[in-house]
């Protein structure tokens, strides 16, 4: 399968299985998916009537550059699913049931009450709960004792707000460390916070220990002021920003993101990104709402032509800003052309319910911590360990093989499916397609190339 389009000038032909990317002329263009429909002799007839300036040795050599391409397993690649995995079937690859990663919800109580957010202003719908030290150490033993041969592990404080329960978490890193060096493992962790309570002492624990960190503001000051507000209904822009600054300025290029959310209510999303770039800012991620359809500010498929045309404006103020030598990094349009992620990850997906869980504060196990809460979704806790093991079977044999949509799509090997979460919300079936998230994400990833052959094009 080859998915061509046009964007900024360029002209781009993918490869779908090879993941060869070719930036042509308009006559190769079209010459490539002639080929795929006719002869030679058809090709070059039709490439003669529309292209009369080019000489016929010319065409000559496109056809039979396009054909060593197709030899070369450059074009037309034959289906890798169905050569190494037979015919779609279910459980046709199976995860591992090793964890590498936990998302440790150590806080079910937040000091903001953001609009859209999925937890219920972080509470998921419980009364608040803060994990306990022994429930956290207990939540580290339990990573390490079943992460097998892996060396590295990841472990990700997430709310509510982490920083409402900073001393626990403080604890939960001295001692992950201290187990990680007489278990053999090595513990990155990263802290997600609205900024709020972030001062000289959090700033300092942040950057001596975490790897990443992500930093939420949604954008320019109305828009942030919006959703994201204190129980009070006070805007909380002028907090944070200037904390979010003072921590990055001292993190010395260690990893971040200003992660932000948009919603129908701020369709121009594009201008939340670059104030954000304005302030200083390098490393973005701004993503769509989750919400129920209907719910206030959720997105639909009414939305999808102004939402694309969002990201390709993106596109273009991300290649403007690079010439001009203060570009800046979108989460989405990262993109390694080169390696990536080796077939076994493009086919079988992110690892929700089987490497990667969410554990609660009272130690409970989740999926991710987009399923919190959701009892259907309980699959154990630290201390017995999974005990639904069909929920692990359903995670671990759910792939692109068993989502129908996926299998003729020609972005599946970036996507591996997409997020098993947004699909139950929005089909009730961790296997459904959220038909919006999957267009976005087909938008980014042609913007994403696009920008990778623009790279290539000015050295």
């Amino acid at each position: 399968m080859i998915h061509g389009y046009k964007l900024f000038g360029y002209n781009i032909i993918l490869d779908t299985e090879s993941g060869s990317i070719h930036s042509v002329d308009e006559a190769a263009y079209d010459a490539i998916f002639m080929y795929e429909r006719g002869t030679a002799d058809d090709v070059k007839t039709l490439i003669r009537e529309r292209y009369a300036s080019i000489p016929e040795n010319e065409i000559d050599e496109l056809l039979s550059d396009i054909a060593e391409l197709k030899r070369r397993g450059k074009l037309y690649s034959p289906e890798i699913s169905a050569a190494a995995w037979g015919a779609p079937r279910r459980g046709a690859f199976m995860r591992a049931k090793t964890l590498k990663a936990l998302c440790m919800n150590v806080s079910h109580l937040c000091n903001m009450t953001c609009s859209y957010c999925f937890a219920g202003s972080g509470k998921y719908g419980g009364g608040g709960e803060l994990m306990t030290l022994d429930t956290g150490k207990r939540s580290i033993d339990y990573l390490i004792e079943n992460s097998g041969g892996r060396k590295n592990l990841d472990v990700d404080f997430f709310g509510g707000e982490p920083l409402l329960n900073m001393s626990v978490v403080k604890e939960i890193v001295r001692y992950a460390k201290r187990r990680g060096r007489s278990a053999g493992k090595n513990f990155r962790f990263t802290i997600t916070t609205n900024g709020l309570l972030i001062d000289d002492d959090v700033i300092d624990f942040i950057n001596r220990e975490t790897h990443n960190v992500v930093l939420s503001l949604d954008g320019r000051p109305r828009v942030n002021d919006a959703a994201r507000t204190t129980p009070q209904g006070g805007g909380t822009y002028d907090d944070v920003v200037p904390k979010f600054r003072k921590l990055v300025d001292a993190r010395g290029g260690k990893n971040y993101y200003i992660r932000g959310t948009y919603t129908s209510e701020n369709p121009d999303f594009v201008n939340d990104i670059t104030h954000i770039a304005d302030l200083g800012f390098t490393e973005l991620s701004v993503e769509p709402v989750v919400a129920a359809p209907g719910a206030p500010g959720a997105l639909s498929m009414e939305d999808l032509p102004a939402l694309r045309e969002q990201y390709e404006m993106l596109a273009g103020e991300i290649l403007r800003r690079s010439e001009e030598g203060r570009g800046f990094t979108f989460y989405h349009y990262k993109l390694d052309l080169t390696g990536g992620p080796c077939v076994y990850k493009r086919l079988a997906g992110r690892g929700s319910g089987t490497e990667y869980l969410a554990v609660t504060p009272d130690g409970s196990l989740y999926p991710c911590h987009q399923f919190v809460g959701n009892e259907d979704f309980l699959m154990g806790d630290v201390w017995r360990g999974v005990v639904r093991e069909d929920l692990r079977e359903l995670f671990g044999g759910c792939d692109i093989n068993t989502r129908a949509p996926c299998r003729s799509c020609w972005a599946r090997w970036y996507c591996s499916g997409g997020c098993a979460a947004n699909a139950y919300n929005a089909t009730r079936s961790i296997e459904g397609v959220y038909d919006l998230g999957c267009e976005l994400f087909k938008k980014r990833v042609e913007c994403a190339i696009m920008l990778k052959v623009a790279e290539k094009r000015r050295v």
